[in-house]
């Protein structure tokens, strides 16, 4: 299993809270009053059911599927035969499940949705630290996440073997090419950042070599290299090496699995991927279900 990132709090009360949350937000919006095609169903009638992954994929979520079946119904059983972070294969069953027919098939849906969006950002994740495999630099994410899953798509991206960028806007100092034009240069954007005493991180984006010269002269501890061609890299990469403090190098923009590898062998400390949050494809999943008796 994919070791979780320390740095976040994946394992704390917190996180608890907040999968209940976003499980009593999902179950509002998908049962409401109630549902009406679930009472056809004898009250008494008990059912078995297991799901089933059609591909293979990175197995993430399962907090938020045993979550789903407890508000509707704690009295329901879930025997999980993978463990989170486990790469599954095709036609795989990853569970079993017994308990009242109605709560299984009321909380069904919801409980497969977190499970295969979840497990498809984890695959996704997954696919491009393979592809990065024996190199220095690490995958991030960023924040082009769902909205309303921001912390659930990044755990799992952990999940997947990746690492986090800032969780948000509160959680360090990302310097764009507008905030640079709104201070009037590199200089005092840097100035200003580091007079705020956030405590935070301080990352600024530059577009070319003579803006990452300048970040450098300026203090810049962790810089952003957008959309920078593997050749621009390479030299990012000696202009860093040979500076008097190095900074933790940051490609951004136009990777893909074609090319990340590439990105990688230049010596790159860090890869940030949009896609694999916000370009994902939810993994095929079935629950079958049988009645009992």
């Amino acid at each position: 299993m994919t070791q979780i990132n320390q740095q976040h709090p994946y394992e704390s009360s917190d996180f608890s809270r907040m999968v209940q949350t976003q499980v009593k937000n999902a179950l509002d919006e998908d049962v409401g009053s109630g549902d009406l095609t679930a009472y056809l169903i004898p009250s008494a009638q008990t059912a078995s059911a297991k799901v089933i992954v059609r591909e293979a994929a990175v197995i993430c979520g399962i907090a938020w599927f045993n979550e789903c079946f407890k508000q509707i119904d704690a009295s329901v059983t879930i025997n999980w035969l993978v463990v989170e972070g486990e790469q599954a294969q095709p036609n795989q069953t990853l569970c079993t499940i017994q308990g009242l027919a109605r709560s299984l098939l009321t909380a069904e849906r919801c409980a497969l949705n977190f499970l295969q969006t979840l497990s498809a950002t984890a695959t996704a994740a997954r696919k491009y630290v393979d592809a990065i495999a024996g190199t220095s630099a690490q995958i991030l994410d960023t924040r082009k996440t769902i909205p309303n899953l921001r912390l659930a798509q990044k755990y799992a991206v952990t999940i997947g073997g990746g690492h986090n960028q800032r969780l948000a806007l509160y959680d360090g100092i990302l310097i764009k090419e507008n905030h640079i034009a709104a201070a009037g240069s590199i200089g005092n954007v840097m100035q200003q950042a580091f007079a705020l005493n956030s405590g935070k991180s301080i990352q600024i984006e530059v577009e070319d070599l003579a803006q990452l010269q300048a970040a450098l002269d300026a203090g810049a501890s962790s810089i952003l290299l957008d959309n920078f061609d593997t050749a621009l890299l390479v030299k990012a990469v000696a202009i860093n090496n040979a500076a008097q403090l190095k900074a933790v190098l940051e490609a951004s923009g136009g990777i893909t699995l074609d090319n990340v590898r590439a990105i990688a062998q230049t010596g790159v400390d860090r890869i940030s991927i949009g896609a694999i949050t916000k370009d994902i494809r939810a993994i095929d999943l079935s629950m079958q279900f049988t009645p009992n008796g």
